[in-house]
């Protein structure tokens, strides 16, 4: 007989309009890792809020045991006085308390009349010591890599005595020393008992990590499978419903001998007198696919924001567009100049999550919807409906706020934005963090045919393989620098990190 840490049985989810769940079964061997895998929208994030007690008893139909014992989970504490404990991409910390503060921010420790700060301290240091995390107590969080402070977040579950710990795409933004951290610790958890539910569209990760993988599609199971009867592949058909023939659909096409963009002994200093940028030249053609790789700090995303005017320092040199130099102050001359800019931070610098669809998509080109110095409603929701359904945008209505949709619709949103000006060049600072691979695929596509129309494409990205894949040729920076050069036929991963670790390319 199985033993289970966690049954979901027949568990079915429904918003007006939308069956998010259907029937969803989901089981959980006790101290194993298991994946659960699905493109954005699956359902995945709102069955893991109906374990956690975001979707309380009684919003849902279904049964859930959690060690075979049947419970009715209807707050979010319950769900943590249950043993389950969820730690999300974007972190609940607290950035000006102490380490200290943050672990036992909910516990009886820190809501005593007088708190024993001593023995709060000790308490921490214990936790942080079973971690392996070599830091003192009182620092504050804020001054912690994202890496570390992930690591604070699993702290803080254990000391909440759980048993089913969460964890939802916990390696989006970290640096791959922080990733084989992480995946040391889950390990040591695994062997200590502690079951993990692991979320990620990182699928090596999850071949690496995982000892079985459930698949949801259109919120419903696909499959549970052990992991040695699976391949990266499989799981990918299993996901999308159909067969991905290439990861990158790459495609051959002529590329202009003109540059569409020039940029000679480019140099930027921040307002601290510290140089981020330091004599950086390149061209990019028309229809030329130009990826960016490098080390997070490298400067790639400095030098594009700096280029698109929003980088706060004193840039020098000289930027060519079309073969006319240029000064732009700020992103509106860059706009002007026909740039537009793909921000890494989509929810941060991309979109307005509180507004709907149709408003972020024309926001960047309001000029165009005006009649009389008047923004024309119909002509709005008639541009934004054309151009969101060529990219086949996901959503039940342009009147959805963009902050409802999944990671790849609103990446979506905003290379939807940014095409209504026509873009002589379009910058993409990692275009497909934090989506699904079908997502992926569908924006590759999107690059292949602009830049087949003859727009000049960059690609910055920390994925070596999506470099590789999609780029004509590619640049590699390290410490505000270009340090190496490939065309698409003789890069490979060992001569880009090479170069990204501050060798030059011989």
């Amino acid at each position: 007989m199985e033993n289970y840490a966690l049954q979901m049985k027949a568990i079915t989810k429904e918003f007006p309009g939308v069956r998010a769940l259907d029937n969803v079964t989901f089981s959980v061997r006790k101290g194993e890792i298991h994946a659960l895998c699905g493109e954005n929208g699956a359902g995945k994030s709102t069955l893991m809020k109906v374990l956690s007690g975001v979707y309380p008893h009684g919003t849902y139909d279904g049964q859930i045991l959690i060690n075979g014992q049947k419970v009715e989970l209807k707050s979010i504490k319950e769900s943590q006085n249950a043993g389950v404990s969820i730690i999300y991409q974007e972190l609940a910390l607290v950035e000006e308390m102490s380490v200290a503060e943050n672990l036992f921010l909910s516990h009886d420790l820190m809501r005593a009349r007088i708190i024993d700060w001593n023995k709060i301290y000790s308490e921490a240091q214990k936790w942080l010591d079973h971690i392996g995390l070599d830091i003192d107590p009182q620092t504050k969080v804020g001054h912690l890599t994202v890496g570390k402070q992930q690591l604070i977040e699993i702290a803080k579950a254990l000391t909440q005595k759980t048993e089913i710990l969460i964890l939802d795409e916990p390696t989006a933004a970290l640096t791959e020393s922080d990733v084989d951290i992480l995946i040391k610790l889950l390990n040591d958890l695994r062997a200590e008992g502690v079951t993990c539910i692991y979320i990620s569209h990182k699928l090596g990760e999850v071949m690496t990590l995982a000892d079985t993988v459930t698949i949801i599609r259109d919120g419903q199971t696909v499959s549970t499978d052990r992991i040695e009867d699976l391949s990266e592949e499989m799981i990918i058909t299993k996901m999308v419903g159909r067969e991905l023939t290439e990861l990158f659909p790459y495609e051959e096409r002529p590329i202009s001998s003109e540059n569409i963009l020039d940029v000679k002994n480019y140099t930027v200093i921040d307002p601290l007198g510290k140089k981020i940028i330091n004599d950086v030249s390149f061209t990019l053609k028309k229809g030329e696919i130009l990826g960016f790789s490098g080390l997070m700090g490298a400067g790639r995303t400095e030098l594009f924001m700096s280029l698109f005017g929003g980088l706060r320092g004193n840039p020098t040199g000289t930027v060519l567009i079309d073969g006319k130099a240029t000064m732009i102050k700020n992103p509106a001359d860059a706009i002007r100049e026909g740039l537009a800019y793909v921000s890494e931070d989509r929810k941060r610098y991309g979109l307005v999550l509180g507004m709907d669809i149709t408003k972020n998509t024309t926001l960047a080109a309001l000029n165009k919807m005006m009649k009389l110095k008047v923004i024309d409603n119909a002509l709005e929701v008639k541009t934004a409906g054309d151009i969101t359904y060529k990219m086949n945008l996901k959503a039940p209505n342009l009147e959805a706020l963009v902050g409802q949709l999944s990671g790849g619709n609103q990446q979506k949103v905003v290379l939807s934005k940014w095409l209504l000006n026509d873009p002589k060049v379009l910058i993409l600072d990692e275009p497909t963090r934090g989506i699904d691979v079908g997502a992926k695929y569908e924006i590759y596509k999107i690059i292949n045919e602009l830049a087949s129309q003859g727009v000049g494409i960059v690609i910055v990205s920390s994925e070596l393989p999506e470099v590789l894949g999609m780029s004509d040729r590619i640049l590699v920076m390290a410490e505000g620098k270009i340090t190496g050069e490939f065309s698409r036929e003789e890069a490979t991963q060992e001569k880009i990190m090479t170069c990204a670790t501050g060798g030059e390319k011989s």
